[in-house]
């Protein structure tokens, strides 16, 4: 047998034989024998990393629909597997008892929030329910992230390929993409699977994950998180039931409350860049056959560099939001569960737990970049029990009407000013002017201006013309 070293240009296979067994390989059409893989040889080709390349890559595209975006089924599976993963459902004593909660905590909260109950009832879910309900926010949020990092990586890896054999491989650019992205899916969908295992009701993580309307507590979850309270398990499950439908209930009254959080979470995540120097030098040894490299990578977040100071502001505003939000879920539920005599101790707990945040959210800090942990929830629950107090509940709720209402970071720093502003507002006085009303004062006489200028012709005269008398 001729050595690959001693074989000539006639016997290398040109770039459109290359090409076809490329397509093969990466279209699960079949192997190529072993006389193509001595050419692959030949050619300084690994005929094992290419096999390699083919199994990873026709997973990646299995079920293929021609969409270059990312594949996020391999999150769904993984997510589930770990969620699932005890068999454990919900117990007809669980169901029985968290229905019964979540009837009085209903009660309780119509009494300290003007904002009106849910058209669906509050239930009791599993951890695969949970997934299935908040994947698709999971998703977008991280869409973003997932995308650069796909993107990236292909670049990263172009980079690494000779320019004689960019032409032979063009067509698997876009499968080469699909393969970052399902890396970052398969993680993203192990992080999800893991905050199953730990969040307790669908607004634990303090973004609107669930869908709008929808209340839920995790059975399964309970039991972990009262273990070292030595609280009553039925005052703990009025305690978390009645955040739970504050929560729930804010979303659905400040409909635009949403699509806010939403947004400037993805604003976040649009601005995350990754380190293309440690990509390429990640590509340089990448190995098809061993991705855990590249997952480690991933996972731990060292491919997203430090944030930019637009990334810090918007995070700062991020967190000002989550802040605000959960501050009011605070002071409603400490008002609506004053019957109970652990809610105190219950309120502490739970404030502590989200400042803390579990393993798996501080995963999702390295997966995605973004802390979701409102650092001034205590400074923020101060503003609205000072703004509770001064003017009560009505007054108070009446700030989720409009996104100009809500309260703004110098409120949370300084409630006086807001608080003055309501109670001048119960009295029938205007508020006070600001520079955005001097601002549109100015503008509207100068639009009036122009309008009664001479030069304007009909609009300003009328049919007498430019001299004539003014209409009345």
């Amino acid at each position: 047998m001729t050595d690959d070293a001693d074989r000539t240009g006639d016997d290398l296979p040109g770039d459109e034989d290359l090409a076809e067994m490329l397509r093969r390989m990466l279209g699960g059409q079949g192997g190529i024998d072993p006389d193509q893989l001595r050419q692959l040889s030949g050619m300084g080709i690994d005929p094992a990393m290419m096999q390699s390349i083919m199994r990873q890559l026709q997973a990646a595209m299995a079920g293929d629909d021609g969409d270059d975006g990312v594949d996020w089924s391999a999150a769904k599976t993984q997510a589930l597997h770990i969620a699932n993963r005890d068999g454990l459902g919900i117990t007809a004593g669980a169901r029985i008892e968290f229905d019964q909660a979540f009837a009085l905590a209903s009660l309780w909260l119509s009494e300290a929030t003007t904002i009106g109950e849910l058209a669906q009832t509050p239930r009791p879910i599993t951890r695969g329910q949970w997934v299935e309900a908040t994947l698709p926010v999971w998703q977008e949020l991280a869409e973003p992230v997932a995308t650069s990092i796909s993107d990236a990586l292909m670049a990263a890896l172009e980079s690494q390929t000779p320019e004689e054999m960019r032409p032979a491989i063009e067509g698997a650019g876009r499968l080469m993409r699909r393969v970052g992205g399902a890396l970052f899916a398969g993680q993203l969908g192990a992080v999800i699977g893991k905050l199953s295992l730990e969040v307790v009701s669908g607004g634990d993580v303090g973004i609107p994950l669930m869908p709008t309307g929808e209340a839920a507590i995790l059975p399964q979850n309970f039991a972990d998180f009262g273990r070292d309270l030595e609280i009553e398990e039925d005052q703990l499950a009025l305690v978390l039931a009645t955040r739970e439908l504050a929560h729930a209930r804010l979303f659905r009254h400040a409909k635009w409350l949403r699509l806010h959080v939403i947004s400037q979470v993805t604003d976040f995540a649009r601005g995350v860049h990754v380190d293309t120097d440690a990509l390429e030098d990640l590509a340089s040894r990448f190995d098809p056959s061993s991705p855990d490299e590249l997952k480690a990578a991933i996972e731990s977040g060292a491919l997203l560099p430090q944030r930019s100071e637009a990334q810090v502001a918007a995070l700062t505003r991020l967190e000002n939001l989550l802040a605000t939000i959960e501050g009011w879920v605070d002071v409603v539920t400490a008002d609506a569960t004053t019957r109970v005599p652990s809610a105190d101790r219950i309120a502490e707990a739970v404030r502590r737990r989200r400042a803390v945040g579990g393993p798996a959210e501080q995963a999702m800090a390295s997966l995605v970049g973004l802390e979701l942990r409102p650092r001034r929830l205590r400074e923020a629950a101060a503003m609205w029990r000072a703004v509770t107090d001064a003017v009560g509940s009505a007054a108070r709720d009446g700030l989720w009407d409009y996104p100009d209402l809500m309260p703004t970071a110098e409120d949370i720093d300084e409630p006086a000013a807001l608080i003055a502003r309501l109670q001048a507002r119960q009295r029938g006085e205007e508020p006070e002017r600001d520079a955005f009303d001097d601002a549109l004062e100015a503008l509207l006489d100068e639009e009036a201006g122009g309008q009664d200028d001479p030069s304007t012709g009909d609009a300003a005269g009328g049919d007498d013309g430019p001299t004539g008398p003014r209409p009345v």
